[in-house]
């Protein structure tokens, strides 16, 4: 069952020693069976001292402004914009502000049966299916994972504008202008979090164990996934779920996004995306309706998301 959404603010809680610990605010962005995302904002500075937490489940963490210490028995590492904040199901870790105040990561939470089985679709085996370190860097191969999480991000309306600190302000500014999403299902708006969770956990891992990708496959993938495209472009109204394409492709999650992306330069909800405004812009020129009507054949659930999709950059005009 996917997670109850919960909107909340920092909270104040007692130390052993009886002064007060500041915990950061978590606010749902998507869920879905066994992962969530989550936009999670941090308040602390020098003056706080650390506390130690326990890990539920897997756990990504992009770090999108400010930084601070991450701590645990296997080391500490400092964590900046764009990289990659990794832990394991109960692991026991501290985060400390000891050079400035506040932080903000996009968190992806995976269920330990979640992740292993995007371990097993990403050819990751037994203990290598466990973070050995810490932090991920910034490198340039997760920069368009980076980007789309932001974007994601942006689409989502920031409610608690006046519960964060100066710092953060002119980031508040730019992350209020973008109409939030419906944050109960990974389909909402332009970005999909499920294929981005899946694309991030398999990355993450390759990084941490050193290996490199084997791409030995692709000649028989793309047979697949030049089907999935025909089907695509036939139907484009039909429920094109990652789930779906993939089992159709007859291949993993994972593996189908890998090849479907680098056949097509797009993950496939953004070639979804495509496919639809492309059609509907035909059906625009071509023939007479309404708009609403158009984009409820086009496979939109309405008007609004039909507007959000094409004021995303996605439109294609023939």
């Amino acid at each position: 069952m996917g997670k109850i959404a919960v909107e909340s603010r920092p909270v104040l809680t007692q130390r052993d020693d009886g002064t007060a610990a500041r915990r950061p605010a978590r606010r749902l962005l998507a869920h879905g069976d066994g992962w969530s995302v989550w936009d999670v904002v941090c308040n602390a500075g020098p003056q706080d001292r650390p506390f130690e937490e326990q890990l539920s489940d897997v756990c990504i963490a992009l770090v999108t402004a400010g930084s601070f210490q991450y701590r645990s028995r296997a080391g500490r590492e400092l964590m900046t914009p764009g990289s990659l904040l990794v832990g394991n199901a109960g692991q026991h870790f501290e985060c400390g502000h000891e050079h400035g105040v506040g932080d903000r990561c996009i968190s992806f939470s995976y269920e330990q049966r979640y992740f292993e089985g995007i371990a097993v679709e990403a050819g990751v085996q037994g203990r290598n299916a466990r973070f050995s370190i810490l932090r991920v860097p910034a490198l340039r191969e997760l920069s368009s994972l980076i980007v789309r999480a932001c974007v994601g991000l942006l689409e989502s309306r920031v409610t608690e504008r006046n519960d964060q600190p100066r710092a953060f302000a002119r980031e508040e500014e730019k992350f209020a202008i973008a109409p939030r999403q419906n944050t109960s299902t990974s389909h909402a708006g332009v970005t999909n979090w499920e294929e981005i969770g899946i694309e991030l956990a398999g990355r993450a891992l390759d990084i941490a164990n050193a290996r490199k990708l084997n791409r030995g496959s692709l000649p028989a993938a793309e047979a697949r996934v030049t089907r999935i495209i025909r089907n695509i472009e036939s139907h484009p109204d039909s429920d094109h779920g990652l789930v779906f394409l993939a089992r159709e492709a007859k291949l993993s999650r994972y593996h189908f996004l890998r090849v479907f992306h680098q056949l097509t330069g797009l993950t496939p909800h953004q070639y979804v995306l495509r496919t639809r405004l492309r059609w509907a812009a035909i059906w625009l020129m071509t023939k007479p309706g309404r708009a609403v009507d158009i984009a409820l054949d086009s496979g939109f659930g309405d008007v609004s998301n039909f507007n959000h999709a094409g004021n995303s950059g996605f439109v294609v005009i023939p």
